[in-house]
């Protein structure tokens, strides 16, 4: 069994920038990319169809997290990436000057989700070998407070920096390359704090060669294999964020998308007009900085919840129905759109903050179905990131279709087929095998990653 490394150091000195290392690379490959490349002129159906399926590099952890522990420390990678991580952001902000930016980008953004990836494994052995299980569950409430501030930082500082900068006269692309560039600060400036702070993590017996990683794999795979009831266990897994993969990228450029075309017209940069009623700024403040506060609030409401009353077939479809139904604010924007008059900047607040709170809360069940139903046993943790890469494999084909169905169909109808998509979330809740027995309180704010 790995003993926990002792410190002298508090774990408040590093969680919180370690996480919020994590929220940060995320939120640029999921959201922010896609605000920008949608500025920049870019379709729907080109944006979801190049960008949605980047999300694998974060389903093929399981695959060489092992082969990570050979070589120096969990720390060494953490410090290491983070760096790789700001000079690719760099090199993504300087990229906007050659003519096939957008291929170059995409690049660029498959090798930055590989490094946040990696960086992510590293990050969260750190904190399950250097903390033990009392200081786990204690600090796991600050893991989500901080991974959501990442996603603030990159959805309201680095969007609303380049709506900001273009307002005032700077040209689309030197505004997004500024941008990028104070996430590029950004990520070489944990690096360097992390490099005095954080902890190494324990690697009490390195493995001796590939092979004997490679034995390991094998023995975790098979275990996996053989639980109980598995196949309908990973059957409600997979589809429980089915409706919420259709909306993860399509939504925020929805948000964004030209008015005359059914979009909500949050597209002005310099001056409001019929098409770009509501300037760029309106959407970081709202589908950023509001939308992940409420999403925090939420998430945390959802953990107390499952706490009080249990991860039972009761609850888990009750938040299943949380989940999914706020999805239906989404076809209500749409039909409100209109040539005459722009959508009301508070109605749009609301009711897209109303989907942000009952996703949060309902995506709780899911990551607690995974962890005390599913992943329990001889090799917890690891089983717990298969489930987490087979949860995430849902959401590649459904964003990568996404732009396509809303570019085809149009946004109203597109809306209608994301509800009848998120019906099989609920009917998997209801037949969600329970095999094991939950005892004892439930972990609080995780971060969803």
């Amino acid at each position: 069994m790995n003993q926990a490394i002792k410190t002298k150091r508090s774990p408040l000195s590093w969680v919180p920038t370690a996480y919020l290392a994590e929220g940060i690379p995320f939120a640029m490959v999921i959201w922010v990319a896609g605000t920008m490349f949608k500025d920049l002129g870019h379709s729907d159906s080109e944006i979801t169809v190049s960008t949605a399926s980047i999300g694998i590099m974060w389903s093929l952890k399981p695959l060489y997290a092992g082969f990570l522990d050979m070589f120096k420390t969990k720390r060494f990678w953490v410090i290491a990436m983070q760096l790789a991580m700001a000079g690719l952001l760099g090199l993504w902000a300087l990229s906007l000057t050659l003519p096939n930016y957008f291929v170059v980008g995409i690049l660029l953004l498959w090798l930055l989700a590989f490094a946040s990836a990696t960086q992510d494994i590293c990050i969260d052995g750190v904190y399950i070998t250097a903390l033990d299980q009392r200081a786990q569950g204690k600090f796991m409430g600050v893991q989500g407070a901080f991974w959501n501030a990442g996603r603030i930082f990159a959805t309201a500082v680095v969007v609303g920096s380049a709506g900001y900068l273009q307002k005032r006269g700077m040209d689309a692309r030197s505004a997004w390359a500024m941008a990028l560039a104070v996430s590029m600060g950004a990520m070489a400036l944990l690096a360097a704090y992390h490099y005095f702070v954080l902890p190494p993590g324990s690697v009490p017996q390195r493995p001796e060669s590939a092979a004997a990683v490679a034995s390991t794999f094998k023995d975790q795979f098979l275990d996996f294999i053989k639980k109980p009831h598995l196949l309908g266990m990973l059957m409600f897994v997979f589809l429980f964020r089915m409706g919420e993969g259709f909306l993860l990228i399509e939504a925020p450029l929805f948000m964004q998308g030209s008015a005359t075309n059914g979009g909500l017209g949050m597209c002005a940069t310099n001056a409001i007009s019929a098409a770009c009623p509501h300037l760029l700024e309106d959407k970081a403040l709202i589908d950023g900085l509001i939308s992940t506060v409420v999403s925090l609030v939420f998430g945390m409401l959802g953990g107390f919840f499952a706490g009080k009353f249990g991860l039972t077939r009761k609850t888990l479809v009750f938040m299943a129905i949380c989940l999914n139904l706020p999805h239906i604010t989404f076809y209500i924007l749409s039909c409100l759109v209109s040539s005459d008059a722009p959508v009301a900047l508070p109605v749009i607040a609301t009711l897209v903050t109303l989907e942000k709170a009952g996703y949060a809360f309902g995506f709780v069940a899911n990551m607690l179905y995974m962890m005390q139903q599913i992943s329990p046993g001889k090799y917890h943790m690891t089983h717990y990131a298969y489930c987490t890469a087979i949860m995430n494999l849902v959401l590649i084909p459904t964003q990568m279709a996404s732009g396509v169905l809303a570019d085809h169909m149009g946004f109203q109808t597109f809306f209608l087929v994301v509800m009848a998509a998120s019906i099989p979330s609920v009917i998997g809740a209801y037949f969600a095998p329970f095999p094991n027995k939950v005892e004892g309180e439930t972990t609080l704010g995780a971060a969803p990653h």
